[in-house]
């Protein structure tokens, strides 16, 4: 009897494990992951998820060549994709749809012929392992690791422009061996040298040396500060050294500024705006620091490896640890993380790097050898276009846009600010705070209530003058009064 009750209940039951199971295709496109975010109180809160997996580039993309790893990636505005192998030294062009345009590896010139070096040597790639390609001069900048120098090639036919080496003027002890590179619209070149101490390394545009840039101040201990303090020289020279850590990946925002991360948990910071004095200005004015996940005693603390920043200042950075991604404003507000380390499609191994690409995110892993492009979800899109909109000054814009990301995720603080932003814009302070409020900005209600105090006592003025008036004509009347009740007991 109980044989036949199973029996019976067995397609129950996998139709209600059908019912629960996600519906997932087999190039992943349909997998949807939840996302979330944290609020004032420190508190986990989940979101949609705000990007889905759109479409997956591995070597079947690049007609039988073999990619063995993606060590960075960058994009051009019409819809480019460049790919780099350090391992196999190349360097993979791909339109948007992820079909094979190029393969470099061996560097021509415009008559087609291999470059020849000085040397008598062909001009080949060998170990690059960044790129960066600038449109205002519409050139590829590749950071050719292994051989110690920069190559410089034609944006459009990819020919040979330029070598840069390490200049003669360059001071300090690092070694010259770029590992990540950008280029600013003054034609400035940064370069994110492996293992080095010294800051960013920026470059005249002719390759000439300037300086180090952005120094990454280290952490302090401060038993051993004050024990060197009364050391002697000897003692000292027996200790062991503290060296600044050393940046992992460097940007550039809309504005020009430069933009870098580091994995290196012994410094103070883990994401950098950098001014031209090399000082950290990065707006923090969120709940939290622009540091990744709150850091759990005994859990391995996050730890960024890229960041890519959109023209209006929102920018995501990957997560190496635990193969996240955090997405957060240009006011350093958390948006959404979203992202996990797994087998599935569109999970992470390694985590390597990260690039827009327009409104999609383009994610590379070295372990998995393939880049995951994602597209945004509703959720995701109306945090986009809000955050644009707001930096913009397109406040009616905004405000829509952040109301209907509240539609969608209603626990969104980082939303409700954002309408109080755009309110206080529009000097609207009675209703910018009641946002604020429930978005539990207090630095912003503040400045709400002061702009609504004053409107108050403006819109008031003659009322609260003829108060003040008669309060004052009533103690001028009460003290006179007493004056002459004085003078008369005198009497």
């Amino acid at each position: 009897m109980n044989k036949i009750l199973r029996l019976r209940m067995l397609p129950l039951v996998l139709i209600l494990c059908l019912l629960a199971a996600p519906a997932l295709a087999a190039d992943g496109t349909s997998n949807i992951y939840e996302g979330y975010t944290y609020d004032f109180y420190h508190y986990v809160k989940s979101t949609p998820a705000p990007f889905r997996l759109a479409m997956t580039i591995t070597s079947e993309n690049l007609k039988g060549i073999s990619l063995d790893s993606v060590d960075d990636i960058c994009t051009s505005e019409d819809g480019r994709i460049f790919l780099v192998d350090s391992r196999q030294s190349r360097i993979h062009v791909l339109d948007e749809n992820g079909t094979m345009l190029k393969t470099l590896k061996t560097i021509r010139d415009s008559e087609n012929k291999i470059v020849i070096l000085e040397d008598g040597s062909q001009l080949m790639m060998n170990g690059c392992s960044g790129a960066f390609y600038h449109e205002k001069q519409k050139e590829l900048y590749i950071a050719d690791t292994e051989a110690r120098r920069v190559i410089v090639l034609d944006g459009e036919t990819y020919t040979f422009k330029r070598l840069i080496t390490k200049p003669a003027d360059m001071t300090g002890v690092t070694e010259f061996k770029p590992a990540k590179v950008a280029v600013d619209n003054a034609d400035r070149i940064y370069l994110v040298v492996q293992s080095s101490y010294e800051g960013i390394i920026e470059l005249n545009e002719d390759g000439s040396f300037s300086r180090y840039f952005g120094v990454n101040e280290p952490q302090i201990n401060i038993v051993d500060y004050l024990w060197k303090s009364i050391a002697t020289d000897a003692q000292k020279e027996k200790m062991g050294k503290t060296y600044a850590p050393a940046f992992n990946n460097v940007a550039l925002d809309g504005e020009g500024f430069i933009m870098a991360v580091t994995s290196d948990q012994s410094a103070n910071d883990r994401v950098f705006r950098l001014n031209f004095q090399g000082k950290n200005v990065l707006r923090e004015m969120g709940s939290l620091p622009v540091e990744g996940d709150l850091i759990v005693p005994g859990d391995t603390p996050t730890t960024f490896v890229d960041i890519a920043i959109k023209p209006y200042g929102t920018y995501a950075v990957l997560d190496k640890a635990y193969g996240r991604v955090f997405l957060y404003n240009f006011d350093g507000e958390l948006l959404s993380v979203f992202g996990s380390r797994g087998n599935l499609a569109g999970e992470f191994r390694i985590p390597s790097t990260i690039a827009w690409m327009g409104d999609r995110l383009i994610i590379g892993d070295s372990a998995l050898k393939c880049a995951y492009v994602f597209d945004p979800s509703d959720f995701g899109q109306a945090l986009l276009d809000a955050n644009e909109a707001y930096y913009y000054g397109r406040w009616e814009e905004a405000t829509a846009c952040f109301k209907h990301v509240l539609q969608l995720c209603a626990n969104m603080e980082t939303a409700y600010t954002g309408i109080g932003k755009n309110l206080l814009m529009q000097e609207n302070y009675r209703e910018a705070m009641e946002y604020f409020k429930l978005g539990n900005n207090r630095e912003f209600f503040s400045k709400a209530y002061k702009g609504y105090r004053s409107e108050v006592m403006r819109d008031h003025f003659g009322i609260i003058a003829a108060i003040a008036v008669v309060l004052i004509c009533l103690v001028i009347g009460s003290e006179i009064a007493y004056n002459r009740k004085q003078r008369r007991a005198g009497r």
